[in-house]
């Protein structure tokens, strides 16, 4: 990857904080008090849930309303950076082959 290449990757993948990998859904559950007329009448509380892997194995955590949209963002992001790192792999290949035709040029010219 030419030094130019490296740098607009790294000025990209800056921007694009925070960052997360995994879901977020928005799901209805009851509540632990024993009197909850919402509970009684089937409603049910809406609540986030955030969808990750860790070490191969799906886990979930509880996320504030609140910082719901923060998820959102960083999932996003997420998505952006492991589109970003297909390109460089792309142009890390792409840079060798320039360079490895360009010497081969110089020793055809010889």
């Amino acid at each position: 990857m030419s030094r130019e290449s490296q740098q607009a990757f790294l000025a990209g993948v800056k921007a694009l904080w925070p960052v997360a990998k995994g879901s977020l859904a928005e799901v209805r559950k009851p509540c632990a008090r024993p009197r909850c007329a919402r509970c009684a009448r089937g409603e049910k509380h809406p609540a986030f849930i955030f969808t990750f892997l860790e070490q191969g194995r799906r886990r979930c955590m509880h996320v504030p309303r609140e910082l719901a949209p923060v998820v959102r963002r960083a999932i996003e992001n997420g998505r952006r950076l492991e589109e970003a790192i297909g390109r460089a792999g792309v142009e890390v290949i792409l840079e060798y082959r320039r360079r490895r035709d360009a010497g081969a040029e110089r020793g055809r010219a010889r």
